[in-house]
């Protein structure tokens, strides 16, 4: 059994049908940890005992002819920025190292639970999940297994280390701009964020407005598609809880795709090799029968109104320590930020939000004859850890290798990285795929298709 290869739907049939057991499962996952995350570094808590305890409560559901649900048996990680009964939320943070474990499941834990899968432990991120390296001074850095010298992107990047070694086939993500795409880019995975209000969060406040999103990481598009249906759906304890899609999402649509090609949204710079990697997937798409327009107007470039107001959320999540001993360790950089979303007027705050509308209309605009939008999901290839942050881009080191995703998230757009090859160093890299909010349907649609027709079967070599 190899999860990198592995489809979560068989195997959550054959555990369904008593082919394999649950508890094979989850002990593989235990094993492949304790193997790799000494060098991966991608689980920050794991908890085997209740694991295999809950494995074997599954498999007694099934050998009583109970019902197991359609993730039967799947052994998940969950990130370190939501809830999962049982395990302190640090979200990456060394002032909540002492925080009290949860006391329930985050609505994604729960229905992922509900629907048969094993939680077996949480996943690391950066502090706040603030940024698109996966590092901090709780747990220290975690690696890209496709290349130890180099990040697996953030802020899930925990979590797509740890599918993509092979050591949970699912784990959860969130995405407020670009953290579930990114890191699904730098380690070869299918990384969808859906549209804003899909998956419910319930839980409070939410940390950044309506820009975060929750969704899963995994290999294949049906892992992520067969996760995603057992999340959606409203909670009346969220009012932006969205109704039950009309049809499952990734039912296929069975009509031609008609995309719009963006190299660099008009205000970016595209590296060579991921621009050279996009043009191939392109080719192919083109040779399967997909109609493809290329962009000719151009995008704002949305950094700085989501900046505001990252900013401002991000102060107030700070609020509580800023004048404690603890806040002295938090990132430098991480401060600067929460410094300056404390300065953030009403006024300017009210702007970046009118910035956020116009954004929503220059999609919906640039959409209006074709149905979905697509472009390099990063600009550069994940960087090496040494870089602290930086990426590179043709050769120049810059901080905003990853200026593609963050206005999809100012748009509350259903968005989606799908892996089309590696770079010359073992990086893989993405192309992303981007909607109208509510479009997931066509979204995912094109998702299937590159999968199809830029299959991406290489597995990371650990």
């Amino acid at each position: 059994m190899d999860f990198r290869t592995a489809d979560v739907r068989e195997l959550a049939a054959s555990v369904a049908s008593g082919e394999r057991s649950a508890q094979e499962l989850v002990a593989h996952a235990l094993e492949r940890i304790d193997h790799l995350n000494g060098t991966v570094n991608a689980f920050v808590a794991v908890a085997a005992e209740r694991a295999m305890a809950d494995a074997a409560a599954l498999d007694a559901r099934v050998h009583a002819g109970l019902p197991v649900g359609p993730l039967a048996g799947i052994p998940v990680g969950v990130k370190d920025l939501e809830d999962a009964a049982g395990f302190v939320t640090t979200n990456g943070a060394a002032i909540y190292r002492d925080a009290p474990p949860a006391a329930a499941d985050s609505a994604l834990v729960a229905r992922l639970r509900a629907a048969g899968c094993i939680v077996v432990g949480k996943t690391n991120t950066p502090e706040f999940g603030w940024t698109a390296k996966t590092d901090n001074t709780l747990f220290g850095t975690t690696t890209n297994p496709w290349n130890l010298e180099h990040t697996p992107a953030g802020s899930s990047g925990g979590s797509a280390a740890a599918v993509a070694a092979g050591m949970v086939p699912l784990a959860t993500a969130s995405d407020g701009g670009g953290s579930i795409r990114i890191p699904a880019s730098a380690c070869g995975l299918v990384g969808f964020k859906p549209s804003y209000g899909r998956i419910p969060t319930p839980e409070g406040a939410p940390g950044w407005l309506d820009l975060s999103a929750k969704g899963v990481l995994g290999r294949h598009v049906g892992d992520v598609v067969t996760a995603l249906n057992v999340a959606v759906g409203p909670d009346p304890s969220d009012s932006t809880s969205l109704p039950l899609p009309l049809r499952p999402l990734g039912e296929r649509l069975g009509r031609p795709l008609k995309v719009l090609w963006s190299e660099n949204l008009g205000y970016g710079t595209t590296d060579a090799e991921v621009l050279a990697a996009c043009r191939r997937a392109l080719d192919a798409l083109d040779g399967a029968g997909v109609q493809i327009v290329e962009a000719t107007s151009a995008f704002t470039d949305p950094f700085d109104p989501w900046l505001t107001i990252v900013g401002a959320c991000l102060e107030r999540s700070f609020a509580p320590f800023l004048e404690t001993e603890d806040y002295l360790g938090v990132d430098a950089i991480l401060q600067m930020i929460v410094a300056g979303g404390g300065a953030v007027s009403g006024r300017t705050l009210l702007h970046a939000l009118d910035a956020r509308a116009a954004l929503t209309h220059e999609l919906a605009t640039a959409l209006r004859d074709v149905d979905v939008l697509l472009c390099p999901t990063t600009a550069g290839v994940a960087p090496r850890l040494d870089l602290g942050g930086l990426g590179v881009v043709n050769g120049e080191e810059t901080i905003n290798w990853v200026q593609y995703t963050y206005g999809f998230n100012m748009t509350r757009s259903p968005a989606a990285s799908m892996p089309i090859g590696c770079s010359a160093l073992g990086v893989p890299m993405g192309i992303q795929a981007v909607g109208n909010w509510l479009d997931d349907d066509l979204v995912l649609e094109a998702c299937a298709v590159i999968e199809q027709v830029v299959p991406f079967t290489e597995v990371a070599p650990c």
